[in-house]
Protein backbone atom coordinates (compact mmCIF):
# COMPACT_ATOMS: atom_id res chain seq x y z
CA UNK A 1 0.00 0.00 0.00
CA UNK A 2 1.13 3.16 -0.86
CA UNK A 3 0.52 6.60 1.27
CA UNK A 4 0.82 10.08 -0.25
CA UNK A 5 0.90 12.65 1.77
CA UNK A 6 0.30 15.91 0.30
CA UNK A 7 -0.74 19.76 1.05
CA UNK A 8 -4.56 19.69 0.85
CA UNK A 9 -6.13 21.68 -1.94
CA UNK A 10 -9.27 23.82 -1.40
CA UNK A 11 -11.22 20.47 -3.48
CA UNK A 12 -9.96 18.43 -0.71
CA UNK A 13 -12.19 20.23 2.00
CA UNK A 14 -15.05 18.32 1.48
CA UNK A 15 -13.14 15.29 2.85
CA UNK A 16 -11.31 17.10 5.29
CA UNK A 17 -14.78 18.16 6.49
CA UNK A 18 -15.88 14.34 6.50
CA UNK A 19 -12.63 13.36 8.97
CA UNK A 20 -13.58 16.28 11.27
CA UNK A 21 -16.77 14.36 11.53
CA UNK A 22 -15.69 11.19 11.63
CA UNK A 23 -13.06 12.35 14.79
CA UNK A 24 -15.72 13.82 16.57
CA UNK A 25 -17.86 10.49 16.79
CA UNK A 26 -14.24 8.90 17.67
CA UNK A 27 -14.36 11.87 20.55
CA UNK A 28 -17.96 10.92 21.17
CA UNK A 29 -18.81 14.04 20.17
CA UNK A 30 -21.20 13.32 17.00
CA UNK A 31 -22.75 16.79 17.34
CA UNK A 32 -19.85 19.18 18.16
CA UNK A 33 -18.93 19.86 14.36
CA UNK A 34 -19.93 23.40 13.11
CA UNK A 35 -17.36 24.44 10.66
CA UNK A 36 -18.24 23.89 7.42
CA UNK A 37 -16.50 23.33 4.01
CA UNK A 38 -17.11 27.27 2.91
CA UNK A 39 -15.34 27.85 6.39
CA UNK A 40 -12.31 25.55 5.69
CA UNK A 41 -11.97 26.67 2.39
CA UNK A 42 -12.04 30.59 3.34
CA UNK A 43 -9.90 30.46 6.48
CA UNK A 44 -7.60 27.84 4.81
CA UNK A 45 -7.15 29.35 1.00
CA UNK A 46 -8.32 32.41 1.68
CA UNK A 47 -6.18 36.05 1.29
CA UNK A 48 -4.96 35.28 5.21
CA UNK A 49 -4.56 31.68 5.51
CA UNK A 50 -5.06 30.76 8.77
CA UNK A 51 -4.32 26.91 9.01
CA UNK A 52 -2.12 24.30 6.83
CA UNK A 53 -3.33 21.53 6.09
CA UNK A 54 -2.44 17.59 4.68
CA UNK A 55 -4.21 14.88 3.14
CA UNK A 56 -2.81 10.91 2.98
CA UNK A 57 -3.88 9.67 0.00
CA UNK A 58 -4.23 5.92 -0.66
CA UNK A 59 -5.19 5.22 -4.52
CA UNK A 60 -5.56 8.53 -4.75
CA UNK A 61 -8.53 8.26 -1.79
CA UNK A 62 -8.26 10.93 1.26
CA UNK A 63 -7.78 8.58 4.11
CA UNK A 64 -6.37 10.93 6.79
CA UNK A 65 -5.44 14.53 7.69
CA UNK A 66 -3.51 16.95 9.63
CA UNK A 67 -4.64 20.75 10.05
CA UNK A 68 -1.75 22.91 12.39
CA UNK A 69 -1.33 26.93 12.65
CA UNK A 70 0.69 29.13 14.19
CA UNK A 71 1.13 29.98 18.28
CA UNK A 72 3.00 31.83 20.38
CA UNK A 73 4.48 30.80 23.80
CA UNK A 74 5.46 33.58 26.34
CA UNK A 75 7.85 31.04 27.29
CA UNK A 76 9.09 29.33 24.03
CA UNK A 77 8.16 31.84 21.48
CA UNK A 78 6.88 30.82 17.80
CA UNK A 79 5.21 27.63 17.96
CA UNK A 80 3.30 25.34 15.86
CA UNK A 81 -0.77 23.60 16.92
CA UNK A 82 -1.47 20.66 15.62
CA UNK A 83 -5.02 20.63 16.11
CA UNK A 84 -6.38 17.52 14.36
CA UNK A 85 -4.83 14.50 13.05
CA UNK A 86 -7.47 12.21 11.71
CA UNK A 87 -7.28 8.58 10.20
CA UNK A 88 -10.50 7.00 8.86
CA UNK A 89 -10.89 3.68 11.41
CA UNK A 90 -10.51 1.58 8.52
CA UNK A 91 -7.12 2.65 7.21
CA UNK A 92 -5.56 2.64 10.88
CA UNK A 93 -3.04 0.80 11.89
CA UNK A 94 -1.59 0.49 8.27
CA UNK A 95 1.27 4.01 9.01
CA UNK A 96 -1.07 6.69 7.71
CA UNK A 97 -1.64 8.31 11.16
CA UNK A 98 2.39 8.00 11.72
CA UNK A 99 2.97 9.45 7.93
CA UNK A 100 0.88 12.46 8.65
CA UNK A 101 2.55 13.02 12.54
CA UNK A 102 6.40 13.14 11.02
CA UNK A 103 5.12 15.38 8.02
CA UNK A 104 3.88 17.59 10.80
CA UNK A 105 7.14 17.12 12.85
CA UNK A 106 8.99 18.14 9.64
CA UNK A 107 7.37 21.11 8.95
CA UNK A 108 7.67 22.73 12.70
CA UNK A 109 11.32 21.78 12.51
CA UNK A 110 11.73 23.59 9.05
CA UNK A 111 9.85 26.38 10.91
CA UNK A 112 12.34 26.86 13.04
CA UNK A 113 9.62 26.28 16.23
CA UNK A 114 10.60 25.55 19.88
CA UNK A 115 7.71 23.39 19.69
CA UNK A 116 4.61 21.69 18.20
CA UNK A 117 1.83 20.83 20.64
CA UNK A 118 -1.65 19.44 20.79
CA UNK A 119 -4.08 18.00 22.74
CA UNK A 120 -5.13 13.98 22.97
CA UNK A 121 -8.07 12.70 25.01
CA UNK A 122 -7.43 11.18 28.13
CA UNK A 123 -8.81 7.94 26.99
CA UNK A 124 -7.21 7.50 24.19
CA UNK A 125 -4.01 5.46 25.00
CA UNK A 126 -2.77 3.76 21.71
CA UNK A 127 -2.09 7.73 20.99
CA UNK A 128 -0.43 8.30 23.85
CA UNK A 129 1.59 5.35 24.29
CA UNK A 130 2.24 6.14 20.47
CA UNK A 131 3.17 9.88 21.29
CA UNK A 132 5.30 9.42 24.03
CA UNK A 133 7.60 6.57 22.07
CA UNK A 134 8.07 9.21 19.61
CA UNK A 135 9.09 11.66 22.27
CA UNK A 136 6.79 13.57 22.64
CA UNK A 137 6.00 14.81 26.30
CA UNK A 138 2.60 14.16 27.75
CA UNK A 139 1.74 16.74 30.24
CA UNK A 140 -0.70 14.91 32.28
CA UNK A 141 -0.51 17.51 35.15
CA UNK A 142 -2.72 20.47 32.80
CA UNK A 143 -6.14 20.71 31.78
CA UNK A 144 -7.80 22.36 28.58
CA UNK A 145 -9.74 24.73 29.20
CA UNK A 146 -12.45 26.12 26.74
CA UNK A 147 -14.80 28.94 26.88
CA UNK A 148 -17.48 28.43 24.09
CA UNK A 149 -19.86 31.40 21.93
CA UNK A 150 -22.72 31.06 24.30
CA UNK A 151 -20.12 31.43 27.33
CA UNK A 152 -18.67 34.21 25.59
CA UNK A 153 -21.73 36.04 25.26
CA UNK A 154 -22.92 35.08 28.95
CA UNK A 155 -19.48 36.81 30.31
CA UNK A 156 -19.72 39.83 28.13
CA UNK A 157 -23.55 40.29 28.63
CA UNK A 158 -22.33 39.99 32.67
CA UNK A 159 -19.85 43.06 32.41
Amino acid sequence: MKITIRKALKEDMKDVLSLIEELALFEKEPDAVEVTVANLQEDGFGASPKFTCWVAEVDKQVVGMALVYFRYSTWKGKTVHLEDLVVRDNMRGKGVGEALYAEVMKYGHSQGVKRVQWEVIAWNEGAIKFYERSGAKVLRDWHVVHMDEQGLTNYIEKE
